[in-house]
């Protein structure tokens, strides 16, 4: 079982952007396949972005293509989520959560293949 702990949400204006991150412990971050997910008052989890254990691979949620990315530092145990141009509509709790097993992509979008999941971070945009 690995231990995830995520940072660096907070208000900002729209437009604005944030970096979250998403520390590891436990377990080395190089055997799991991270994800990041949101989820708004009222609405169901939504797929945010995923990045493969190598690092090599990561694939992204329609509405946030282009404008999020999600990068890995194995070293330190630390998966962060770059957010630029952010709107009103990415108000939700951000959670990371870690999946071990294969990489694939279409996948990697379903909650269920996540083992382990951080208590989140609130991320709110101001119009």
């Amino acid at each position: 079982q690995v231990q995830l702990v995520e940072s660096g949400g907070g208000l900002v204006q729209a437009g604005g952007s944030l970096r979250l991150s998403c520390v590891a412990s436990g377990r080395t971050l190089s055997n799991y396949n991270m994800g990041w997910f949101r989820q708004a008052p009222g609405k169901e989890r939504e797929f945010v972005a995923a990045i493969s254990w190598s690092g090599s691979y990561t694939f992204y949620g329609d509405s946030v293509k282009g404008r999020f990315s999600i990068s890995s530092d194995n070293a330190q145990n630390t998966v962060y989520l770059k957010m630029d141009s952010l709107k009103p509509e990415d108000t939700a709790v951000y959670y990371c959560a870690a999946s071990g097993g294969w990489w694939d992509a279409p996948s990697m979008k379903d909650p269920r293949r996540y083992s382990d999941w951080g208590q989140g971070t609130q991320v709110t945009v101001s119009s």
